[in-house]
């Protein structure tokens, strides 16, 4: 027996080093360098891998040295865990937990990686490395950590929602996550349970005795401080531990060396699910329904909320139920009876009938566009295209070719799982208005100037126009981020539609064209001067905006260097303070759009007057005040060149404007519109002449309920006062009635002598 252990132990040291396990030449920093370290870049990983042989990155425990925990790579995910066991911890170096973590994490490897597994012992003469008796080898079970801030893609695809979280791998497929305390006994029990499921019986009994987090090495001959109360399998550990060295026998004697295949990484199995909308209908939904159907999954939904005795519900039924054929297979479509589920369209917030949103993964948006089947439809099929693309330069110029609008996330390798997450959120948002693509393409990044990632701008037929947030916190901000999307979503020149016609004209001065298909070449006219005198005028504002807020700049240094030049301290203190606020957006802005002039015909009549027979014609509307312009200064009317448009718009946004406006609505009610909108501009003056309107109301009633008196019909004859004969008028002014003349309010009625000195008294 002795002579067959020494030989085993001689074909041991003799083994070829290939069957050993193999060392990655990844990023191999131990958990205590990757606390506090920015993201990992590829220059960064090359210099680590470079020091992975290096002794002074190595530990030792038990009198062992142990190689630094691989730090994996990226790029090298599916390479390095596509085969045996991986238990890895997916951290981010900015996580205080993570940091605490890290010594407890590193002592179990350390402990794991120096054990003998045979003996279930450490034992200090083992050469760890180059023996196949090595925990690593025996168990093919191996530690890692993964740079969650580095390689946000990955532990996005994982679930990775928290930080430090444990994942268990086998041969690339995600198997278990650790759920318990993050300690190292608990850390332990979970490994013991799975080596003891790979090698029946090779476990001790009570389990290991664990040394301290941060300690160097561990009694083996003793008993546990906590024994495991789980029964184990011995004679199927000592089978294992036989087959398993027969195996190294027939290795190290062996006349050639044969090195076994790497095992190909299991394909991936597509996410298969139910089919959508398999009958072609529209499913009733009730509540309990719903929270089954839609919130508690990730399938989209189109559904319509309805009362039955709305007319317009009754109108859609016959649309929508086609919409749901149409969409067979493809998405599902729904609808809730809000007599029946009151409670589900209250907690919805539903406030008018019908409306109808998409929604996905407890994420909607209301659809409130036109109610055609084509319209549905569109829209439809373009949420279910939502998903946010990965996009090369020779891609996103083919979409330049179709879209009008194309908003571009640019990210690289450091870019987070929280990044991406926030990117998710915005695709519903977009649906009906924009397409949203990602990219970390260098040629992409070149042509639009791109030097910090990650970045998001918007294309609008080629031209950019950047989100200026740059911060973690202004990338993940959805509300920010979407309502600047709100701003530069429309094209540089879109139709005029009833979907978008309030978000076009409200709040901006609109250069309007009016433009008919019946005349193609003066159409295609009309739209190229249109996006032209718009591309002026938009470069000619932004050179405009550059220069007052240099200008202001520069009065804020002139400030700072005159009070630093008679060293006024407080003055200095002040104009630094001074904050440059101003935006693009501070003044009402000019917009440009387009309407198809034959089908809005009778609304261009009735409202600006307009005959399309008679040619293309240009108005600049400002529906805040109910007003538009539809000549030049010459008195000729507005038409679809550059030239006309843009000498006309700087006459008509000074303050006051320098052309003659006219209303869109009639004399009465413009009459009122405008006394509306006095109130609405000037609160203080308006309160201050109703109080007076109401004090001279008031004192005016009395007036008359005074003269209607039967007391004092005979009163008001003359007297003779202290101040001399006084004649009261029947008629009289107002001030005289009011201070003494007839049935004036200061008139002391009934008393003899004080104001008059002829005794008469009032008949």
């Amino acid at each position: 027996m002795k002579s067959t252990l020494l030989l085993w132990t001689f074909a041991s040291v003799l083994a070829v080093p290939g069957f050993a396990a193999p060392q990655e030449e990844g990023s191999a920093l131990s958990v205590e360098e990757a606390i506090g370290k920015p993201a990992v870049d590829k220059s960064t990983s090359a210099l680590s891998a470079a020091d992975d042989t290096s002794d002074d990155s190595s530990t030792v425990f038990n009198g062992i040295k142990v190689p630094p925990m691989l730090d994996i790579e990226g790029d090298k995910w599916d390479e390095t865990v596509k085969e045996g066991w991986w238990f890895v911890k997916h951290y981010s170096p900015y996580c205080g937990h993570c940091a605490a973590i890290a010594p407890t994490w590193q002592t179990l490897y350390e402990f794991y990686y120096t054990s003998s597994p045979i003996q279930s012992q450490t034992k200090a003469e083992q050469s760890t490395e180059s023996s196949l008796n090595s925990f690593d080898n025996f168990y093919d079970f191996h530690f890692g950590s993964l740079n969650c801030i580095a390689y946000g893609e990955i532990c996005e695809k994982h679930d990775v929602k928290a930080w430090p979280t444990f994942l268990l791998y086998k041969d690339g497929v995600l198997v278990e996550k650790f759920t318990g305390k993050k300690n190292l006994q608990e850390i332990s029990h979970f490994v013991e349970e799975k080596l003891e499921g790979i090698r029946p019986g090779s476990r001790p009994k009570d389990g290991p005795k664990l040394p301290e987090a941060g300690a160097t090495s561990v009694e083996t001959d003793v008993p546990p401080d906590n024994p495991l109360a789980k029964d184990k399998d011995a004679a199927g550990g000592v089978a294992a531990a036989e087959k398993h060295m027969e195996k190294i026998a027939e290795q190290a004697t062996g006349a050639e060396e044969k090195l076994e295949a790497p095992k190909s990484a299991p394909p991936k199995k597509e996410k298969t699910g139910p089919t959508p909308n398999q009958q072609g209908t529209s499913v009733s939904l009730t509540a309990e329904s719903f929270q089954k159907l839609v919130t508690t999954t990730e399938e989209p939904w189109f559904i319509k909320f309805y009362a039955p005795w709305c007319a317009h519900c009754q109108a859609l039924a016959p649309t929508w139920d086609q919409l749901a054929k149409e969409l067979k297979g493809e998405l599902n479509v729904g609808e809730v009876n809000c007599d029946a589920e009151p409670r589900l369209c209250k907690d919805a917030k539903i406030k008018g009938f019908p409306t109808m949103y998409f929604l996905r993964g407890g994420e909607r948006v209301e659809y409130e566009g036109l109610r055609g089947l084509g319209d549905l439809l569109k829209y439809s099929r373009s949420a279910m295209d939502s998903d946010v693309k990965d996009v090369d330069a020779a891609q996103f110029k083919e979409m330049e070719e179709t879209e009008e609008v194309i908003f571009l996330y640019f990210y690289d390798h450091a870019t987070t799982s929280e990044d991406f997450a926030a990117l998710d959120r915005l695709t519903l948002s977009l649906i009906g208005h924009a397409k949203i693509v990602k990219t970390n393409s260098a040629v992409l990044a070149d042509r639009f100037k791109i030097s910090t990632w990650p970045r998001l701008l918007v294309s609008r037929d080629g031209r950019p126009t950047y989100y200026t947030g740059l911060a973690p916190s202004e990338m993940r901000d959805f509300r920010q981020v979407l309502t600047w999307m709100q701003s530069v979503w429309l094209p540089i020149v879109p139709e005029l539609t009833a979907s978008n016609a309030r978000e076009i004209m409200d709040g901006h001065y609109v250069v309007l064209g009016a433009l008919t298909h019946s005349r193609p070449d003066e159409f295609k006219q009309g739209k190229r001067e249109l996006k032209n005198a718009a591309l002026e005028w938009m470069d000619k504002q932004t050179q405009l905006f550059q220069l007052e807020r240099q200008e202001l700049r520069d009065a804020k240094q002139l400030r700072i260097e005159e009070a630093d030049d008679r060293n006024d301290q407080r003055a200095l203190r002040q104009a630094k303070s001074r904050r440059i606020t101003i935006r693009e957006d501070d003044r009402k802005q000019v917009r440009f759009a387009w309407v198809d002039a034959d089908f809005w015909e009778r609304w261009l009549k009735t409202t600006f007057g307009i005959d399309v027979q008679k040619g293309e014609r240009v108005i600049i509307n400002d529906q805040d005040n109910r007003r538009y312009w539809d000549t030049t200064e010459s008195g000729a009317f507005i038409t679809p060149s550059r030239t006309s448009i843009l000498e006309t718009i700087p006459k008509v946004i000074s303050s006051p404007p320098k052309l003659r406006a006219k209303s869109t609505i009639g004399a009465i009610e413009n009459f009122f519109f405008q006394i509306k909108n006095f109130i609405s501009r000037h609160k203080i003056i308006a309160i201050i002449t109703l109080v007076i309107s109401v004090i001279v109301g008031l004192l005016y009633f009395r007036r008359k309920l005074l003269q209607y008196d039967p007391e004092r019909k005979h009163r008001g004859h003359a007297s003779n006062g202290i101040l001399g004969e006084k004649t009261t008028s029947t008629g009289g002014s107002f001030l005289g009635n009011l201070f003494g003349g007839k049935n004036g309010y200061f008139h002391l009625d009934g008393k003899e002598g004080l104001l008059s000195s002829g005794g008469a008294k009032a008949d």
